[in-house]
């Protein structure tokens, strides 16, 4: 099966388009240039070997399977990359792998928007980067240290006494979101019911409760827009919204594309981070000490757990035939990149389940990598680097509760569900 691809869709920021690449899904839509010894069924996301230990999983992708494959499920079916350096050529290569309907949100194709700046190809992408760069680039993001910190303790503190908490909702959901709410502008008593429709998005598998989840975010955001119009504030959304390019203000679906980009990333990224690492702290309390130990390698440290535990996917639309170790990929083909595989490559990080704070620095994957890697990959190291701190000063020593079996469920980020915790 072939479905024609759009040769002739030029992306146009002004009067955004759907381009209606294709998109395969099963046994029965496989493009007729893949061999049919590369399509495989790897139970990726979804399969219970999958959810039980994910990272684990994706390491043996590794020994189990060719470096690159083609990866069928009754949603979707793409290319899968799991080599460090594939993928970092995919990344890298904006010019032969685009963003375009690369996202799995689906959207209105008679209202259509870009979800900006992800979805932009150069070289609009770095104009609308620009727009963030004050609030989210280094200097940024380092004025808002004292603060990030605060909340931080101030949470910590609420339950520090009782000897236990539930985690995932104790601390690590409301810490990085009620800071990512005080960036955007947005107010904190919307919290959790921003937290239940980007869940949805996020891990359900039923694409009309997405749909409707997405619908209930697209109808508060173009509220929430029009007030910061006629208030403005020191926020995101308002800087966004009274926003100019090369002397021309952002049209409002400009605007809404980029306040809906970054208000799903700022969700459940640094929440599902948070989740990954207190449990691998929980299960090794010597590893804890040795970071307790060495407060001024907590940069390196924290590079090494975010290769160890990257939670996050990306996915692109082939625009160029291009072959990589000698496979075919035609125009219309879809790839996922696997960034925790290309994390755990060992012939880039040896030995890579295992978490060495004193290996040799490279750059990893935790935040994608070319001109597309995450904005917002300042602010979730700031996060943190904050939540170890102030955590392991207030309570050094906790283990899992008796018998707790840390389970994940499917979708786009990696985090346990539930991570309940003890001390004395």
């Amino acid at each position: 099966m072939d479905i024609p691809f759009n040769e002739s869709y030029v992306q146009d920021v002004l009067n955004p388009q759907p381009p209606n690449y294709p998109r395969y899904a099963g046994p029965d839509q496989i493009p007729s240039h893949v061999p049919p010894e590369l399509v495989l069924n790897c139970g990726f996301m979804t399969s219970p070997e999958f959810l039980a230990d994910p990272y684990h999983f994706m390491a043996s992708l590794h020994q189990n399977y060719p470096p690159i494959f083609y990866n069928m499920t009754p949603n979707s079916n793409s290319w899968m990359l799991t080599k460090y350096d594939d993928i970092m050529f995919a990344l890298r290569s904006p010019e032969v792998f685009t963003n375009r309907d690369a996202t799995p949100f689906p959207r209105d194709p008679n209202d259509y928007f870009f979800f900006i700046p992800q979805e932009i190809d150069p070289p609009d992408h770095r104009h609308y980067r620009k727009i963030a760069e004050p609030l989210f680039g280094v200097n940024g993001i380092k004025s808002l240290k004292e603060a990030i910190h605060d909340r931080a303790a101030t949470l910590i503190e609420r339950f520090v006494d009782q000897g236990e908490c539930q985690f995932t909702t104790a601390f690590g959901r409301p810490f990085p979101v009620s800071v990512f709410l005080d960036i955007m502008g947005l107010p904190q008593d919307m919290r959790d019911t921003f937290v239940e429709w980007g869940d949805t998005m996020i891990h359900s598998q039923n694409r009309q409760e997405v749909a409707d989840a997405f619908g209930k975010a697209v109808a508060y955001l173009h509220g929430a827009i029009k007030e910061k119009k006629a208030n403005p504030d020191e926020g995101m959304i308002s800087v966004i919204a009274h926003a100019e390019i090369e002397g021309r203000p952002l049209t409002d679906k400009e605007i809404f594309g980029f306040v809906c980009f970054l208000w799903i990333g700022g969700l459940d990224t640094v929440y599902a981070m948070l989740n990954n690492i207190w449990d691998w702290f929980a299960k090794n309390p010597d590893r804890v000490q040795e970071i307790i130990d060495r407060p001024d390698d907590i940069e390196h440290i924290l590079h090494e757990l975010l290769r160890r535990f990257s939670v996050t996917f990306s996915a692109r639309v082939v625009i160029q035939d291009v072959e990589l170790r000698g496979v075919q990929m035609k125009k219309g083909d879809r790839i996922f990149t696997c960034l925790p595989a290309g994390n755990f490559d060992p012939e880039v990080f040896p030995n890579p389940l295992e978490v060495d704070f004193d290996r040799p620095r490279k750059p990893n994957l935790a935040f994608t990598a070319g001109i597309h890697s995450c904005l917002g990959a300042h602010l979730a190291k700031m996060e943190l680097t904050a939540a170890i701190q102030e955590w392991l000063r207030r309570i050094p020593q906790f283990s899992l509760k008796p018998g707790t079996a840390v389970t994940y469920k499917p979708g786009g980020v990696l985090g346990p569900t539930s991570v309940p915790l003890i001390w004395e």
